[in-house]
């Protein structure tokens, strides 16, 4: 291993000086591939369609405390799964915190990979006469496609080849993206309950979290078990669509089980009511 500080004191032209040199190492490296496959994950292996998945650190852990969850509360920074399955281990967490480095620091070479790694999937899709699903957000709440039509001149929604779905508390992307084929599930937190409540009543969905087990209703609303695969909402988007009319409007409750630092949470991010109300809470 090189020792820099000797290294320095080499070619100092002052050799009366010592030098306590080190070198500055880089803010980020350029990773061989943003978009992970889902079959590294326990829940997006369930899913029907081939997926792909950008991991990165969320919130704002990264150098510049640029926030990637701006609508994030603090039950779900608490509860992030960024603590949950494989991102509890260092070498993921370092990982993804490359990423948010390179994102924050070179927006226009990282939207330009990721929209010629959204091509290239696209091209094999069709070729195979398939689909694969996208979900940029993995661990963070960023307009991806927005910030790609406008940064880097791809619309990814003509990719005809590929679907797109990701969670959000951002309840103007809801409505932005409302009627085109980027499926967004809206995330209910402790403080964003009556967002969550009017895009349900507007036939939309919204992923909770419950303690132990799911009810079968919330709030008068069905729960399904989001838990099944991570694609659902693709599914439950064609179902709320198709039964609008029967349903009254209503939308559907992806369940999901506390996992990792959630299980921990008294914020009220985590559902603990329909315990002692019973499944119909």
């Amino acid at each position: 291993m090189i020792n820099f500080e000797e290294l320095a004191n080499a070619v100092n032209p002052n050799p009366g000086q010592t030098l306590k040199a080190a070198p500055t190492p880089p803010a980020y490296t350029i990773p061989a591939k943003l978009l992970s496959k889902g079959t590294t994950n326990a829940k997006t292996s369930k899913n029907a369609l081939e997926t792909f998945i950008l991991y990165m650190s969320p919130a704002a852990q990264n150098s510049k405390g640029a926030d990637l969850c701006p609508f994030r509360s603090k039950g779900c920074t608490a509860a992030c799964l960024y603590t949950a399955g494989r991102g509890k281990f260092n070498n993921v967490q370092r990982a993804r915190m490359n990423k948010s480095e390179y994102f924050i620091r070179d927006k226009k070479t990282f939207l330009a990979q990721l929209a010629l790694e959204l091509i290239a999937i696209n091209k094999k899709q069709l070729k195979k006469g398939t689909k694969a699903a996208i979900r940029l957000n993995g661990t963070t709440d960023v307009d991806f496609l927005y910030l790609l039509k406008n940064r880097a001149g791809l619309d990814a929604l003509q990719l005809e080849g590929l679907v797109f779905y990701d969670y959000t508390k951002d309840p103007y992307r809801v409505k932005r993206y409302a009627g085109t084929n980027y499926t967004l599930t809206f995330s209910r937190a402790e403080d964003n309950e009556p967002q969550a409540l009017d895009i349900l009543k507007n036939s939309g969905i919204v992923s909770a979290v419950f303690a132990e087990k799911l009810p079968q209703l919330y709030k008068g609303f069905e729960v399904i078990d989001g838990d099944a695969s991570d694609d659902l909402m693709i599914k439950a988007a064609a179902a709320v669509g198709v039964l609008k009319r029967t349903r009254k409007g209503k939308g559907i409750i992806l369940g999901l089980k506390a996992k990792g630092d959630a299980k921990k949470d008294v914020s009220g991010f985590v559902i603990t009511s329909h315990l002692n109300t019973g499944a119909n809470a």
